[in-house]
């Protein structure tokens, strides 16, 4: 295709920024005053780790959105699918752009690529500029007093809010001029919501940047103003729901934490309470920050000794965990929150990861792979780095020999028993001081409540002080490696 140079159109590629306010390449692209062509591209090439299942739902119903607001503005969402280098090259060819725009990502992989990309584009004089506009700061501008990454989180935290800087909110170009020529794959081709079954019924989600935008308000109006009790209590509706859209970028990491300390500076929450949900914030920056500077994070402990563990191999045990069938209600109800709606809420995410990784003993890498497949939040930064907290493996984490009792979790944070009664309706008649140990309940009190222990509702699959003791007599195992290495 032949084009005068200031004819010549500029590539926009969305990725991990599905939105047009706050989006800095979308900004920078208007600014050249030369035509956008705004493309996704769905990457099917082997260098980035694949998106799974829930996380394809979620897109198929973001990128519908996005398109909708790219109307909405005189332009439209380019679809292709393949791998992202060829595809660019192609996109390039049709349209003769000159230039891509983009918001960084900063996973391993997906940096590498991208850099590859770039500088093999730069060879066919086309310019790739890239920004942030997933998180508060980049990796690599939050170093320690020794100009190295922060390993503990407080520190990092700090630092983290006295260097950060909001940038000025935008809410993007009135209009979008898009050449009509270049093609753009059908998005229901790519077959990305479920048929036969349609697992997803249970999602109660709106994504795109208008859904990003409502849950923030309903968050800023509601569950923030006990946001620090309420977090830790999955039967009331008091966290922000806000992950999958700060994942996808249908909403900027500024936006939220600006919302929420403006609602403090007017009284309207306590000031506390919007420290803590900004701090929430933070550990996810301190994931991604950790990623990008120690890669090998993604597969590896980031404590060498925690590969030392002897991991059990144990399918059924496995299969049992995923299924919400341990014979544990509070791990059941989360595992069985998760498949229903691709979502688990944080509290019962660290007690159903200790079951596996401590009850279980199996590897951290089966749990992060499962819910890197069902989560619509999953996040490879924040995923690997959670998994790892618990595991008692990764930077600031908790300590392996800290064992989260599930009957006791479930006492203290669920004492009425609405999230399991919810999830785990078979126990739904026991009452309050059975419902977290059926096993523990006398006979008629389970006749009662029509719970047969082994048919209707299982007996629990590992004995808690049995487990305990295993995963301790493991934990020897890693101590005698960080022995034998000298730490």
């Amino acid at each position: 295709m032949t084009t005068k140079a200031d004819d010549r159109p500029v590539i926009l590629w969305f990725r991990q920024d599905l939105r047009l306010a706050d989006n800095p390449a979308l900004n920078h692209a208007a600014e050249t005053g030369r035509p956008v062509l705004p493309v996704y591209i769905l990457d099917q090439g082997t260098r980035v780790r694949p998106m799974g299942a829930a996380s394809l739902w979620w897109l198929d119903k973001s990128l519908r959105a996005l398109d909708g607001s790219l109307r909405d503005r005189g332009s439209r969402l380019i679809l292709r699918r393949g791998d992202s280098e060829a595809e660019l090259q192609r996109l390039i060819a049709e349209t003769g752009a000159d230039a891509v725009f983009m918001n960084r990502l900063f996973e391993p992989e997906a940096w590498e690529r991208d850099a590859d990309i770039a500088h093999g584009l730069a060879a066919d004089g086309v310019e790739c500029k890239g920004y942030n506009g997933s998180l508060l700061c980049r990796p690599g501008e939050v170093l320690n007093g020794s100009d190295a990454p922060y390993k503990v989180f407080t520190p990092f935290l700090k630092a983290l809010l006295a260097q950060a800087k909001a940038p000025p909110h935008t809410t993007g170009p009135t209009r979008i001029d898009t050449p009509t020529e270049a093609a753009s794959d059908a998005l229901s081709g790519w077959g990305l919501h479920p048929t036969n079954p349609d697992w997803s019924r249970g999602f109660d989600w709106t994504a795109g940047e208008t859904g990003a935008t409502e849950a923030l308000s309903a968050f800023v109006s509601g569950g923030l103003k006990s946001y620090s009790r309420g977090r830790d209590r999955p039967g009331e509706a008091a966290t922000s729901r806000l992950s999958p859209h700060l994942h996808f970028g249908e909403i900027s990491p500024w936006r939220a934490v600006k919302s929420v300390q403006e609602a403090a500076d007017a009284r309207a929450v306590p000031k506390s309470e919007a420290d803590k949900f900004v701090a929430e914030i933070g550990w996810r920056e301190f994931s991604a920050h950790l990623l990008h500077a120690f890669p090998q994070i993604a597969d590896r402990a980031f404590r060498p000794e925690y590969d030392a563990m002897p991991w059990r191999s144990d399918l059924e045990a496995l299969e049992a965990w995923k299924l919400g069938r341990t014979g544990y209600p509070m791990v059941d109800a989360g595992m069985r929150e998760l498949w229903a709606t691709g979502f688990m809420h944080n509290r019962v995410r660290m007690v159903a990861a200790s079951f596996l990784i401590k009850h279980l003993l199996i590897d951290w890498r089966e749990g992060e792979a499962w819910f890197w497949d069902t989560l619509v939040d999953a996040d490879r930064a924040s995923n690997v780095q959670n998994w790892q907290w618990v595991a008692g493996s990764g930077a600031d984490a908790s300590p392996y020999f800290r064992i989260f009792n599930p009957v006791t979790q479930g006492q203290k944070f669920d004492g009425d028993g609405r999230y399991v009664r919810r999830w785990v309706p078979e126990l739904g008649r026991l009452p309050d001081r059975w419902l977290h140990s059926p096993w523990t309940a006398p006979s008629e009190v389970l006749r009662d409540a029509g719970v047969q222990l082994g048919k209707t509702y299982p007996r629990p699959i590992v004995d808690h002080e049995t487990a305990r003791a295993r995963a301790l007599a493991a934990l020897k195992t890693v101590s005698a490696e960080r022995s034998s290495s000298g730490d």
